[in-house]
């Protein structure tokens, strides 16, 4: 599937090394006021290049509106977008032509379709992320009522401990790790910096926060909001795992100190149910974290398998993120705005019915 969303419904196609990426946003009501400037600054967030724990490569990440949009609004009709890839170089990939890279999708693809394009990846890339962050600034601008902050809340062993209503989310593009906790961010660059130094990478968290969502949104069974929010997050290259409101702490406690005591209609004293129950919000502020693995592709020597299944050593070349967390926080923003802005237009529909 190449497609997210019912109603609000992002397509998309390109590879890393591709020409371009891009993708259609259909199902975008008319008449909605689009701030290009403001999508172009979701990019920008987003794009390679920002400093010195991420990846070398430097893309512009431009985006170009094809369609959809006349005179700064929304016409109904569905929005195209491409992204020009400008710093391809895909030399750096010549020794993966024949060689899987462990823990990379590098076999998996070739064992689907008996053919991959090795360079940066292809289609697995993290390339493909910058589509989802277009349609996410879209979704945002559709979703005036709701705000949707996303920080990284760990970095291999360094952890936030503060609860995210304690923190200045204010502060987190600030951090050259988009950790709002000033302390524990420097901590995370120097470990990510650490393993830079020595040809490896960390994995971390990013937790996201969604306020303002009203009580209705969801749906109870197969389209559960948080079983809609995990399929997108855990589409998301190099997440491993979602967990919304209490998560696996849940499992802990005992049903008299998890329960969300009601004080007024849509608030609860407490807030271990994450803003959703049976699979609908009830009000109250949606939150997850997300984990993420390590990167991939280390600079360290690595024994694998080529194509022939003949062991080899492999010396990994080209531009990565030590570290991918802090490049990853719009994309999760981004693709919770896109979940919600469908259920906003799905919840919507039903009353209309």
């Amino acid at each position: 599937m190449n497609s997210i969303g019912q109603l609000f419904c992002l397509t998309t196609f390109g590879e890393s090394h591709g020409t371009a990426i891009g993708g259609i946003v259909d199902g975008c009501p008319a008449g909605l006021s689009l701030d290009i400037e403001v999508i172009q600054k979701e990019l920008n967030r987003r794009k390679p290049g920002q400093s010195s724990i991420t990846t070398a490569r430097k893309e512009s990440d431009t985006v170009q509106i094809l369609s959809g949009v006349f005179e700064g609004k929304t016409t109904g009709a569905p929005i195209g977008f491409i992204i020009p890839n400008k710093d391809q170089r895909s030399k750096d990939y010549s020794n993966l032509k024949d060689v899987y890279r462990p823990s990379h999708a590098d076999f998996t693809y070739d064992s689907k379709y008996g053919f991959r394009d090795y360079r940066g990846g292809g289609r697995s890339s993290a390339r493909e992320t910058a589509n989802w962050v277009v349609a996410g600034a879209i979704a945002k601008q559709l979703l005036k009522s709701v705000n949707i902050h996303a920080f990284v809340s760990s970095v291999g062993e360094e952890f936030v401990l503060k609860p995210y209503h304690e923190l200045d989310f204010k502060q987190t593009e600030n951090s050259l790790v988009r950790c709002p906790d000033e302390e524990v961010a420097y901590r995370m660059i120097a470990a990510i910096e650490q393993a830079k130094i020595e040809g490896d990478s960390l994995g971390g968290t990013i937790t996201c926060v969604a306020q303002g969502v009203p009580a209705g949104w969801g749906e109870p069974i197969f389209d559960k909001l948080h079983a809609r929010l995990g399929k997108a997050m855990l589409s998301i290259n190099a997440v491993k795992g979602f967990e919304y409101g209490s998560g696996f702490c849940g499992a802990k406690m005992k049903g008299s100190a998890h329960n969300d005591s009601y004080v007024e209609v849509g608030k609860t004293i407490s807030n271990f149910s994450g803003g959703i129950q049976g699979g609908v919000s009830n009000g109250m502020d949606i939150f997850f974290r997300v984990a993420f693995k390590p990167t991939a592709t280390i600079m360290k020597e690595q024994n694998t398998i080529n194509q022939k299944g003949e062991a080899v050593q492999l010396q990994a070349e080209g531009r990565h993120d030590p570290c991918v967390v802090p490049r990853a926080v719009p994309v999760v923003e981004a693709m919770a705005a896109i979940v919600l802005a469908d259920f906003y237009l799905l919840n919507k529909s039903a009353k209309i019915r």
